[in-house]
């Protein structure tokens, strides 16, 4: 008698994209800030301040990291900084964001918004999705595409329906931050689980296990829970990614899915080695090193202040 489908649980960190795509939405719209996967924020104990209440939420095993880069704070799916990423932004273009991809209404402007704490249907979240794994093009889920009579004659042909909501620039940012996800992330269980096409995704724990992933043709949201909405007490890692996992690769045995392609960066788009230390350009002194991906324009200018004078450029074509 449950819909599940359309049963509405809180997504928990598979809504954190959302806020780190309305940071980096901040290299195309302006303003007084701009942020890339580079910039950097304090991950520390923190009581915010809201409404004139207090709200002091803490990270997974209450580990702090200190200064991370956005990228970083995505990858480990760190509470503290991603709230701090929204404030920055503000909580409320964060929520416009997220309705204008298709998430429930309902999601409000408040700290635990960043964090996944409004409700969501795994449907939203699927569609919500589709603006990464599509080029920052919406598309709206529907359950049926093509109805036939005996003879052939075509009843009802279901095109899809599309609305841009995301700069393709800021959608493969985002794409190539959830890779990392998978690579040095959350879920990295994907990987070690021996599912290695190229692909992006982020886990997510609630009440429930979530998992968000794509493929370059092919995104599956996976909701794991109990139907009276009680506690799972199992994160996401451990209990939807394993599914996702064993979904994707029986799906890319078949055709229409094999064919998984790299995601490809669009036109506008440079990378610059920096120490993601400093966040800066890295130089030969940097122990760290790591290729970034930035809008161009807004790409680091200078050397790292840690360790050196010497930066180290490439360029995406």
């Amino acid at each position: 008698q449950l819909n599940r489908v359309l049963a509405e649980r809180q997504p928990g960190s598979i809504f954190k994209p959302f806020v780190y795509a309305a940071a980096l939405n901040t290299a195309v719209a302006g303003g007084t800030r701009t942020l890339t996967p580079a910039s950097i924020v304090v991950d520390e104990p923190t009581v915010f301040q809201f409404d004139g209440q207090e709200y002091e939420p803490g990270n997974f095993e209450h580990e702090f990291y200190g200064p991370v880069t956005l990228r970083h704070a995505l990858a480990k799916s760190l509470n503290v900084a991603t709230i701090k990423v929204a404030e920055m932004v503000g909580y409320q273009t964060v929520v416009n964001l997220a309705h204008r991809a298709g998430i429930s209404e309902d999601v409000l402007a408040t700290p635990a918004m960043a964090i996944g704490s409004y409700d969501a249907t795994p449907l939203e979240m699927a569609g919500a999705y589709t603006v990464f794994s599509n080029s920052g093009v919406h598309v709206q889920p529907s359950f049926i595409s093509l109805v036939k009579e005996q003879g052939g004659k075509v009843l009802l042909d279901q095109k899809p329906v599309t609305k841009p909501v995301l700069d393709p620039r800021v959608a493969y940012l985002m794409v190539n931050m959830l890779e990392e996800v998978m690579r040095t992330g959350t879920a990295a269980g994907v990987r070690s689980r021996g599912f290695m096409n190229p692909a992006a995704g982020k886990t997510g724990t609630s009440h429930d296990g979530w998992f968000a992933g794509f493929t370059s043709n092919l995104l599956c949201i996976v909701w794991v829970g109990f139907d009276d909405n009680r506690e799972l007490d199992i994160e996401g890692a451990h209990s939807a990614l394993p599914v996702w996992t064993e979904f994707m690769k029986r799906a890319t045995t078949y055709r229409k899915y094999a064919d998984t392609q790299a995601f490809e960066a669009p036109d506008g788009v440079v990378t610059v080695t920096i120490d993601p230390e400093s966040g800066m350009p890295a130089t030969a002194q940097c122990p760290q090193r790591q290729q970034e991906v930035f809008i161009a324009g807004t790409e680091p200018v200078g050397t790292c202040p840690l360790h050196g004078r010497k930066g180290d450029r490439t360029t995406v074509s």
